[in-house]
């Protein structure tokens, strides 16, 4: 028995060289075979006319007004033309646009404003104390007589600073003296300095460890937040 690796080194059978298997085309007997070229195609006389290529016209028309045939001339209108020609009449209740100055009658220029009509044309006035009406503009407006709860006036009271509150520092200050005349220690002077490295080319080498990092242990502390945390059993 062939291994698999032979099996699957085989190549693959070529179906198309038998001409007599079935196919679900034809079940009864085999298509008929064609002797000669490839189907012959009949073109229709509309396709022939589309095949002609378009005839471009070079004639121009040198005035745009042409000769009338003689038919033109004597043309008789019909009925049905004669009504559409007529011009579009307008609506029923029409009007013209009224013209921008328009005469006034008579009675408009003598007509007499009754005591209503006077009274709806006066402007509206507020209820204000005039004082000295040549000496200043501003009226003072009367106000209504009125009291607020006890509610009201606590809640309008201003808060109070805390006692502790200090306001914005200026951005400009004195200086103090003990500020001017302060000299660092030592210690902060070699607090502030850089650490000194050397370079690369000098032999400096930033993959080394050093001697503590080697000997150094982690504290309990360290150990415990290292463990994993505890999960609960699908079984509990």
């Amino acid at each position: 028995m062939a291994s698999r690796i032979q099996q699957l080194a085989q190549p693959k059978p070529n179906r198309l060289r038998y001409p007599d298997r079935r196919s679900v085309y034809w079940l009864d007997k085999l298509p008929p075979e064609r002797s000669g070229l490839t189907t012959k195609i009949e073109l229709t006389p509309r396709w022939s006319d589309l095949c002609i290529s378009k005839k471009f016209y070079n004639q121009v028309t040198i005035s745009p007004i042409w000769e009338v045939s003689e038919w033109a001339l004597k043309a008789v209108p019909s009925k049905r033309v004669c009504h559409l020609a007529q011009p579009r009449a307008p609506a029923a209740g029409w009007q013209p646009a009224r013209p921008l100055l328009v005469p006034v009658s008579r009675g408009i220029q003598t007509a007499v404003a009754t005591s209503r009509i006077r009274q709806l044309a006066q402007p509206k006035r507020r209820q204000v104390l005039e004082k000295s009406r040549h000496k200043s503009k501003h009226a003072q407006v009367i106000h209504l007589p009125s009291k607020a709860s006890a509610h009201i006036e606590l809640l309008a009271t201003p808060k109070n600073d805390h006692p502790e509150f200090k306001g914005d520092r200026p951005m400009c200050w004195p200086v103090s003296k003990a500020a001017k005349s302060y000299i660092t220690s030592q210690r902060l002077l070699d607090l502030s300095s850089p650490k000194e490295r050397k370079a690369l080319y000098e032999g400096y080498d930033p993959y080394m460890i050093s001697q503590a990092a080697r000997s150094a242990s982690p504290s309990p502390r360290i150990q415990q937040l290292c463990l994993p945390l505890s999960r609960k059993c699908s079984s509990e």
